[in-house]
């Protein structure tokens, strides 16, 4: 089997977020695709098969688990099709969050569901876990993320998380760090050892609430933001009603065959 590794949300190798990608005939057996998302660890693997309608299904793996929705893997696996010429300049996706789509130009435009900042009830130890008390906490609804914001880029980027507390955070999957930017828009820092991923690289999905967060706040859209781990990348991102749209380029860093027969 075919296998990709491309770096998301850069126009570099070596930065941006790095993700897995097969493209295939069919879907193997789950356990199956757990371990090769294991074996890669990166922080997504994304496995993806062509329908009889034309439209694609897709699924992603952490080293941990499967999830329902992945920003940079999904940036990385219209690449991989257009790279292919598997697809023209749109595509449709097929998985466990609905339909997503695609338009694959010179940067990529995902088309995902927004998940705006809900009021909450703040969990006790979020400031004590990052390291830094944010100046709001907020939901995410369906991302099941905290949404944190902070007051100046700089305490966003000198948060040093005790990842056992950041897993310890009842009922979340992640929490995103977000301040006003300086040279961009907004930045932002994404931990989720709760599914693996103690700091993600460059993190898709937290957009989809950074998005609405920031053109609300600021009161313009669209914007970019920046995300703040060692490797960095840049999300472009604009709101359409109940719609983020992300927008970001890839490269592919390693193309080679995976010696294991599938199931």
């Amino acid at each position: 089997m075919r296998i990709r590794v491309i770096d998301a949300f850069t126009a570099e190798p070596f930065a941006g977020n790095p993700a897995g990608v097969c493209l295939v005939d069919e879907f193997p057996d789950a356990a199956w695709m757990q371990s090769v998302a294991a074996e890669m660890n990166h922080s997504e693997t994304a496995f993806a098969h062509p329908r009889e309608d034309g439209d694609w299904n897709i699924r992603w793996f952490t080293p941990k688990v499967e999830v329902k929705l992945c920003g940079h893997a999904t940036l990385a696996t219209v690449h991989a099709l257009r790279s292919d010429g598997l697809i023209g300049d749109h595509v449709r996706f097929h998985c466990l969050s609905g339909v997503l789509t695609a338009e694959a130009g010179e940067e990529i435009t995902l088309d995902f569901p927004a998940s705006p900042p809900q009021p909450i009830d703040a969990p006790p130890g979020v400031g004590e876990a990052l390291g830094a008390e944010p100046a709001e906490i907020h939901g995410t609804g369906a991302l099941n993320d905290l949404l944190t914001v902070f007051e100046d880029e700089a305490q966003v980027r000198d948060l040093s998380p005790d990842f056992a507390a950041v897993k310890a955070i009842d009922s979340y999957r992640a929490v995103i760090a977000t301040a006003p930017g300086s040279d961009y828009d907004y930045v932002s820092r994404f931990f989720a050892p709760r599914v693996g991923i103690d700091e993600d690289p460059v993190t898709g999905g937290a957009h989809t609430a950074l998005a609405p967060y920031w053109a609300a706040r600021l009161g313009r859209d669209p914007l970019v933001g920046f995300q703040a781990s060692l490797r960095g990348g840049v999300v472009g991102t604009s709101v359409h009603g109940d719609r983020v749209r992300l927008r970001g380029r890839a490269v592919t860093v390693l193309d080679g065959t995976l010696a294991v027969n599938t199931p």
